[in-house]
């Protein structure tokens, strides 16, 4: 006999969410395995990485700065690795690493130094307006993760009881991103 698996409850969409900034980058993983020897694994969006099999220098980027990454503790980790020489470049003359969980990082004095956080646009309950407005406030003003950056990517929308991510991008945001050119 098969074991039963009920349907789950569906959230309330009228909600808070959080709108944070989605920056155009390269997806990374740090991962923090939960043993005596505080080991690290790191990973892009569909695969561990290393120095020798890099994306854009952030597997060498994590492995220099193990020590501080330490301070994430067990578990895994995520976030944009962007800046010089990835998609947008933003201007930088340097590559960070902004973690997506800003419930968690927000605060400087607890999250590793060598780390960034994803910029907070709004906090709020579900409204498409206020969306809107969050997507009309980067277009007008810019980034928020790299002040005077007049191309941002667009917005991510966290909703918090759904525990689900929605993004809504600046440029083509009707188009499937995998689409051919045919």
């Amino acid at each position: 006999m098969t074991d039963f698996v009920g349907f789950g409850k569906i959230p309330r969409l009228f909600r808070d969410i959080v709108i944070t900034e989605k920056i155009d980058g390269t997806n990374g993983c740090i991962y923090i395995l939960e043993d005596s020897e505080q080991r690290m694994l790191v990973g892009s969006r569909t695969r561990w990485i290393t120095p020798e099999a890099d994306n854009h220098g952030f597997a060498k980027w994590a492995n220099e700065n193990y020590l501080e990454l330490r301070k994430l503790g067990p578990g895994r980790h995520f976030g944009e690795w962007w800046g010089q020489g990835i998609q947008r470049n933003y201007g930088l003359k340097e590559k960070r690493f902004s973690l997506f969980n800003v419930r968690k990082w927000s605060d400087p004095a607890l999250r590793p130094a060598c780390c960034h956080v994803v910029p907070v646009v709004m906090e709020c309950g579900f409204d498409s307006r206020d969306i809107k407005t969050a997507i009309n406030s980067l277009r007008a003003f810019g980034s928020l993760a790299a002040p005077g950056f007049m191309r941002p990517e667009g917005i991510v929308i966290y909703h918090k009881t759904g525990n689900l991510l929605f993004k809504v991008t600046l440029e083509k945001d009707d188009e499937w991103k995998g689409k051919s050119s045919s």
